[in-house]
């Protein structure tokens, strides 16, 4: 969808346009570096390098690609020439660009310039003239859109002027079209995704001119002016009682202590507190002064130095180039979409197109993230399901574990009741043993006492 759509924009911004058009980058082709020249102004190792990349949300259009900084910690340099020179006298100003903060950024800027024809492009830096710079800028707590105009009053150097009000800024992840347009009747406009977030009148937010009306450097305030308007009331009088009462005196409440010895420790007295019947200072109360006159307000005169501009917003009047210069902490942001033109038509067009390529870029970020967020869930149950299944193994095996120990407790026993049944035989036979051994014993002996008789009887005989 996306391809159709930039080839019918491009095509009608071509067509109603075309000659307004004062510079495009879109970074698609190979060839982008050339057009591009990288200054050496800082050494070697403090100089970041430019990616050229498909962005990570970018949708899938074929070779639609961006440059990023790469490097942490480095400054950026980088700047194109136009074909010719613009000069934006009578002429509205448009300038546009799409910067996505794929890193969250902690400090670090991502504006662009716009710079006089004759820029030195291999020493260009952050002490370079420019005519315009716009864009976001953010360092920790401070995050705001810069909108900078050079210009010079008659008879002075160049200064360089930010907006009077700080410009709301976008810090987040997503890509946003930032545009800054410059009105030849004085007005401008700074939007953010087609909105606008900031626009009036170019003298009332640039310091442009001087004050129109200054104070009267000759005329001081009279030193008789009285501009007190109320005075203590000068018939009041202090009552006679009112400084009667002690603004302390001793706590009516308090108790000697029982412990309290005279001789060793003093004389007991109570602590002093605030006296509630003390009335504190007398003051006469105020009254409206007579003599006030009002305050004094100093006479305005004319300013000598003031000055009339009918074209505060011809800032470009010899510009020839566009540039990037930028430090950054965090690299990772990615510039896309540059448009410089004095055509309203091809404006519009040129955002609304990068407009539906950040819907685009927007839908395809939420189709990754719910992928993802899908994948962690599904390894989420996947582990819990292992950890189940690893846990009824445990189970099973700690059921086996413990059949086997009845299996053995088993075992034990009846071997353990075989071995108290051999021995209780044993005992049995022993016992029988026993018993046969006693009675033959005691055969013999009465066998003995028989013949003994028997041998008495004989003798008697």
């Amino acid at each position: 969808m996306l391809p159709k759509l930039v080839v019918a924009l491009a095509a009608a911004a071509a067509s109603v346009a075309q000659a307004e058009t004062i510079f495009r980058e879109t970074f698609d082709d190979a060839d982008w570096a050339s057009r591009w020249v990288a200054s050496t102004w800082k050494p070697a190792d403090e100089v970041g390098k430019f990616e050229h990349v498909v962005g990570m949300y970018y949708p899938d259009a074929g070779d639609d690609k961006a440059i990023k900084t790469s490097q942490d910690a480095r400054f950026y340099a980088l700047t194109a020439k136009f074909d010719q020179p613009l000069d934006n006298k009578d002429k509205d100003l448009y300038l546009s660009y799409l910067v996505q903060h794929e890193q969250k950024p902690d400090c670090g800027g991502a504006y662009i310039k716009l710079l006089p024809a004759d820029v030195d492009q291999s020493n260009f830096g952050g002490e370079s003239p420019y005519n315009v710079m716009f864009g976001p800028d953010i360092c920790g707590a401070a995050k705001k859109t810069h909108a900078i105009l050079t210009y010079a009053r008659p008879g002075e150097d160049a200064v360089n002027m930010d907006h009077k009000d700080e410009i709301r800024t976008e810090s987040d992840s997503d890509a946003h079209v930032f545009s800054f347009v410059l009105k030849r009747d004085n007005t401008y406009d700074v939007k953010i995704d087609g909105k606008s977030v900031k626009a009036g009148d170019l003298a009332a937010n640039w310091p442009f001119q001087p004050e129109k009306e200054i104070p009267d450097p000759d005329l001081s305030k009279p030193a008789d002016w009285v501009d007190d308007e109320q005075i203590p009331d000068p018939a009041a009088q202090k009552p006679a009682d009112w400084d009667d009462e002690p603004n302390v005196i001793p706590d009516p409440t308090a108790v000697k202590p029982e412990d309290w010895d005279d001789e060793d420790d003093g004389e007991w007295e109570p602590a002093m507190v605030a006296n509630p019947a003390y009335k504190g200072e007398w003051k006469a109360p105020l009254v409206a002064n007579p003599a006030y006159k009002g305050e004094w307000v100093h006479p305005l005169i004319a300013n000598p130095e003031y000055f009339e501009d009918e074209a505060l917003y011809h800032v470009a009047a010899n510009v020839g180039a566009i540039g990037f210069e930028l430090w950054q902490v965090k690299s990772g942001t990615l510039f896309d979409d540059i448009l410089v033109t004095t055509s309203e038509a091809e404006f519009l067009a040129h955002e609304e197109q990068v407009l539906d390529k950040v819907e685009l870029m927007q839908k395809k970020k939420k189709q990754l993230q719910d992928e993802e967020k899908a994948k962690k869930e599904a390894e989420a149950k996947a582990k819990e399901a292992e950890e189940k299944e690893k846990g009824a193994e445990n189970d099973e095996e700690e059921e086996d574990v413990e059949e086997e120990e009845e299996e053995d407790v088993v075992t034990k026993g009846e071997q353990m009741k075989e071995k108290v049944e051999e021995v209780v035989e044993k005992v049995k036979e022993g016992a029988e043993d026993v018993e046969e051994k006693t009675v033959k014993e005691g055969a013999k002996k009465e066998e003995k006492k028989v013949e003994k008789k028997v041998e008495e009887e004989k003798d008697e005989l």
